[in-house]
């Protein structure tokens, strides 16, 4: 059986402090706080294009290893570069995919990666 998704929904994420994890997100990186509902347990909704981003408190969590990430498209990576830099968000790495794209990673507070992604040019920050 091949399975056909109609749509990506969401990833989720655990964070130790909520506060300070969707000021990262909806404040520093600009998207926006979606409604949620009464789960119960702590927790926050953030838009992600057309999908979502659920943050869920895990006070107790160790900090995530190797190269978990998401990635995001976007039209190019060197103003996002130099935005994060006058906001005060340091690069954790810069790289050049084989396949013809320039890759910017940034950590989140909790030391989550995130990926934005561009078509490769001449462009520089």
């Amino acid at each position: 059986m091949k399975i056909s998704v109609q749509h990506f929904n969401h990833v989720a994420l655990h964070v130790r402090d909520l506060e300070r994890s969707q000021k990262f997100y909806v404040e520093t990186l600009g998207f926006p706080l979606l409604p949620r509902p009464g789960f119960g347990f702590p927790g926050a909704w953030i838009g992600l294009a057309d999908g979502e981003l659920h943050l869920i408190v895990e006070p107790d969590m160790k900090e995530p290893t190797g190269s978990h990430h998401f990635a995001l498209l976007v039209e190019s990576i060197f103003p996002i570069q130099k935005y994060l830099d006058e906001a005060g968000v340091p690069t954790h790495s810069r790289s050049f995919r084989p396949d013809g794209y320039d890759q910017l990673y940034i950590l989140d507070p909790d030391g989550y990666q995130i990926e934005f992604y561009s078509k490769a040019s001449e462009e520089k920050v």
